[in-house]
């Protein structure tokens, strides 16, 4: 279904969202009177060459949207191209801020008529920093943050700017959640177009999984509704083939009932005990709960010491979780235990500050089949303390992996975790080292795994061989409907020749 500007303009959603956006409105008129267009602007092509956008288009841009239009030099421009990762610092050409799906269509035809770069923003949470690019035209979503919620439907209608946190906030009140990330400042937008990873995705699947329909602006200008019914190749597509196909303004996702107090928290051991912990987990894991999230990884502690530890997530009742883990206490006594009754908003909001906006970071990382005594030997023998470097792991498997393999995009579904090396650090003067040093990391866990998460995934991809038995049909929707290759800032599926 193609959407067209009245029917967009009489949902739920945007009716819902008006009196957010009056303000904004009313701010966006005023700034648009107050300023003059420059001459002209300099910009770069998709193939990389300079070029001038003329004065009296860009004028016309401005004038067509309801959001605002932004070039260097203007209010508010910094704040829009800035994104989480301090280590990306670059100064888009143009920047639309979008106040509705039309916007969006207005900034992707621009960008298209003239050959443009284009950057797309949600959260701006890309690790690797595509949601922002020098001399490229950028829309930034983030005036499109709106979420209703339909407690009888089970239903939740969030726009494409949209963070986990707005979403948790929302649905929580209600007793109901869906699968959304581990730190509640990411952007849903692009979490759910590469897939979804979360702490309830063994209870209730992938983001993807409880996607029912989206919005999205394709390279053509066009604005569609997609769904199972309705555009079904687009909808397959979006559910892990990332932002390759277009800007998605509108998510619609399954909601399911669950108490907002949960059982979680972070349990450590030290290092002397951690291959006894790791074993047990590499035997038991795939047997565990559904409702069970426990993940492992490796830090240095305030003492400067390693530490083996494993983030908890129950979903479910707090005397069940106990039971589940009461063996893997006891396989050693553990240096530190915070796993106890918590709220879900706690733990999605736990890593919030270490990994706060502004941050500077560089992550490496792979799937994995199952923890292997190899994978266990690289993790134990490889990690040094003291590195300002950790490894996580993101617990897959339970409805993850109840979904066939190719039913969505998503090429992943019988691994049983992702693996990665990372850091956060606050001064530039340590890239170098941070970076050498998850690099040397990733070289010992490397051999260990196969394909990556494409969310997070910076450098050195081979995206054929990670989508797998999907690629070709991603290929094939990708000539149909961007044959430009506009949306190019991700993991790229390219149309080819």
């Amino acid at each position: 279904m193609i959407v067209s500007r009245r029917r967009f303009c009489q949902s739920t959603l945007a009716a819902g969202l008006a009196g957010t956006f009056s303000g904004a409105c009313s701010r966006a008129e005023s700034l648009r009177a107050a300023r003059r267009v420059p001459g002209e602007i300099r910009a770069v092509t998709l193939d990389g060459q300079a070029i001038a956008i003329e004065g009296a288009a860009v004028g016309d841009l401005a004038e067509r949207l309801e959001g605002l239009l932004l070039w260097p030099g203007e209010t508010g421009y910094d704040g829009a191209r800035r994104i989480w990762n301090g280590m990306h610092d670059r100064h888009p050409a143009l920047i639309v801020r979008p106040r509705s799906a039309f916007d969006v269509a207005h900034a992707v035809t621009f960008a298209a008529e003239r050959r443009l770069l284009l950057a797309v923003k949600g959260g701006g949470h890309s690790w690797p920093g595509r949601s922002v690019a020098d001399q490229a035209l950028m829309i930034d979503l983030s005036d499109l943050k709106g979420v209703l919620v339909d407690p009888v439907a089970r239903r939740a209608r969030v726009g494409g700017g949209a963070l986990i946190y707005d979403l948790d906030i929302a649905t929580l009140p209600h007793n109901l959640v869906t699968t959304g990330g581990i730190v509640s400042h990411t952007g849903l937008g692009g979490l759910t177009l590469g897939g979804g990873y979360g702490r309830l995705g063994r209870k209730f699947g992938l983001t993807i999984d409880n996607l029912v329909s989206a919005q999205i602006v394709t390279a053509d200008g066009t604005v569609r509704r997609v769904s199972a019914d309705e555009h079904a190749d687009l909808f397959w597509a979006i559910r892990g083939g990332g932002g390759n196909f277009g800007v998605v303004t509108e998510f619609e996702l399954a909601l399911h009932t669950a108490s907002p107090d949960m059982y979680g928290g972070v349990i450590q051991w030290p290092m002397a005990r951690a291959r006894d912990v790791l074993e047990y987990y590499a035997e038991h894991a795939p047997g565990f709960s559904d409702a069970l999230f426990a993940a492992p990884g490796i830090i240095t502690g305030a003492d400067g010491a390693a530490y083996l530890a494993v983030d908890i997530c129950y979903c479910g009742e707090p005397p069940d979780a106990e039971r589940e883990l009461a063996p893997l206490r006891a396989v050693a006594h553990p240096a530190f235990d915070g796993a106890g009754p918590a709220s879900y908003l706690t733990m999605q909001t736990r890593m919030d500050g270490i990994a706060r906006p502004g941050i500077r970071s560089y992550i490496k990382s792979g799937m994995v089949a199952a923890f292997t005594p190899g994978l266990i030997d690289a993790m134990l023998e490889a990690f040094a303390p003291g590195r300002g470097v950790m490894i996580n792991s993101f617990a897959t498997g339970g409805a993850i992996a109840d979904v066939d393999e190719t039913a969505t995009a998503w090429p992943h579904r019988n691994a049983q975790a992702m693996v990665a090396a990372l850091s956060f650090w606050p001064d530039e003067r340590l890239d170098d080292d941070r970076i050498g040093t998850i690099r040397d990391l990733w070289a010992a866990l490397e051999p260990h795994t196969g394909g990556y998460y494409a969310n997070i995934q910076a450098d050195d991809i081979d995206v054929e061989s990670n989508y797998g038995p999907a690629f070709n049909q991603l290929v094939s929707l990708k000539r149909r409907h961007d044959p430009l290759n506009l949306f190019r800032l991700n993991s790229n599926i390219s149309p080819g020749p």
